[in-house]
């Protein structure tokens, strides 16, 4: 059993952070590494995103073939899922690592001379390979996270380490923006990809550092060999981690059909604008896309900023003080509160409120929460288990969406109607939830049985 021994005297890095999480002496270091790896990773992304963007765009039907995309994304995640557990079974966790960031890296260098060569499809192509890929190298980091810390410095550290991706997110895309033009589109490509080589050595450093410092098991503990079982196959046969993926695929669903009402609601408030003459151009095209881009300016930066505050004040005290179990209940009950006020007034302003409430815990809070639940699973599951639920249950999450949007839309129903749909699936999401939370509680109590009692029960 891990026993780890804090001397009373913290370092000034232990000492600054410690205004945002619980850092102990010899914490710092590799908090922070895993903090910038993380950041590389989510900057790698928001630097590709508008690459995405352009590619998918610039075909014909681009932007039906988007709303399809994720269809295909899970169809492609039937088939990578498996090869990925595959994979984790023959090498462990450093390599597995490295190999599947190369692998990226290697996809992307292809998609650059594709570009050049100006490929046929190759946006649609690009479109569902970025899908897979910015689920996949989250997912992949998170379960490194949970393998190299203890469910107890987990729960300490995560808000500091997931800080990291928040940062990476927001300056990603000014990043983007920033080499857009005097670089290119296509070579955005290439400085996401030497990004990921960087991701790799900060992977490899905190690898030894993990050994080094003894963290989990000490210095000269090898790894449990994973076993021969798939990712699909251990979410199917373990009820938490079932219970996890539609955890998952329900938070996704509800926060994706949030997104259609406040675009809905946005378009509509324009159409009224424009149809009463408040536009004040003669274009009502460009006031409409000036209006909207203008909305969302704003409200990105609101939900970015509360995110960010969030995620540095708030997050590591809530799951020190009520628990990770008591923080994954805040979002839905925002969420519940939100949209049942929006079934009954559905005005943007309302709206703007629920949303940047909802995204940004979603993005800080929420997201901490649920990575610290695979805090006390055992390493197949961070690995393979988590790969698949983060990515297949995610991606599932938006197709039910798009569906609920489909058959929405045909039988007429307006923002109004849609949050009440949302209030039903945010109670059937709290159900979920429950169960989570109890089988989270029987796990970490069986984590403190004696020495070499398992951490997940074999199914």
């Amino acid at each position: 059993m891990h026993a780890a021994v804090v001397p009373a005297e913290r370092g000034p890095l232990e000492r600054l952070l410690s205004l945002f999480a619980e850092v102990r002496r010899g914490e710092a270091g590799t908090a922070l590494l895993m903090a910038l790896n993380i950041f590389l990773l989510l900057t790698c992304y928001y630097i590709i995103k508008p690459v995405r963007e352009a590619l998918i765009l610039s075909v014909p039907g681009g932007a039906e073939i988007k709303s399809y995309a994720s269809a295909g994304q899970v169809i492609l995640l039937l088939f990578f899922i498996p090869a990925y557990s595959a994979f984790a079974n023959r090498v462990n966790r450093i390599r597995l690592i490295t190999w599947v960031t190369a692998f990226f890296i290697a996809c992307l260098i292809g998609f650059y001379l594709f570009a050049q060569a100006r490929l046929p499809m190759l946006g649609v192509v690009f479109f569902l390979w970025i899908g897979i890929f910015n689920m996949m190298i989250v997912a992949q980091f998170w379960s490194f996270a949970n393998d190299i810390y203890t469910p107890e410095q987990g729960k300490r550290l995560f808000a500091i380490v997931a800080f990291g991706g928040t940062t990476g997110a927001i300056l990603g895309a000014g990043i983007a923006k920033a080499l857009i033009g005097p670089v290119g589109v296509n070579q955005l490509m290439l400085v996401s990809a030497a990004i990921l080589g960087v991701s790799i050595v900060i992977t490899r450093i905190v690898e030894a550092r993990a050994h080094g410092d003894g963290m989990r098991a000490g210095p000269s503990a090898p790894q449990a060999p994973l076993s021969k079982s798939g990712g699909f196959q251990l979410v199917l046969s373990q009820r938490y981690l079932c219970l996890i993926g539609f955890l998952v695929l329900a938070i996704n669903l509800v926060n994706t059909n949030g997104e259609y009402i406040l675009g809905k609601t946005l378009s509509l408030l324009a159409d009224r604008n424009i149809a009463a003459g408040l536009a004040g151009v003669a274009d009502a095209r460009d006031y409409k896309k000036q209006f909207i881009g203008s909305f969302y300016a704003g409200y990105f930066g609101w939900v970015n900023l509360a995110t960010a505050l969030i995620q540095l004040f708030l997050v590591s005290r809530i799951i020190k003080w009520a628990g990770v179990r008591v923080a994954l209940f805040l979002m839905p009950v925002v969420a519940f509160g939100g949209y049942a006020m929006l079934a009954l007034a559905p005005v943007l302003g309302m709206v703007r409120v629920v949303k940047i409430a909802e995204n940004s815990l979603d993005y800080s809070l929420q997201n901490t929460a649920r990575q610290a639940l695979f805090l006390p699973t055992s390493r197949d599951a961070k690995y393979k288990a988590k790969a698949a639920i983060d990515t297949f249950f995610v991606r599932s999450g938006d197709v039910l969406s798009a569906l609920t949007v489909f058959v929405g839309t045909k039988l007429a129903l307006g923002p109004q109607q849609f949050a009440g749909i949302n209030v039903v699936l945010v109670l059937a999401w709290l159900a979920v939830l429950a169960g989570v939370a109890a089988e989270h509680r029987r796990l970490t109590e069986s984590a403190k049985a004696p020495a070499g009692a398992p951490a997940v029960e074999p199914a």
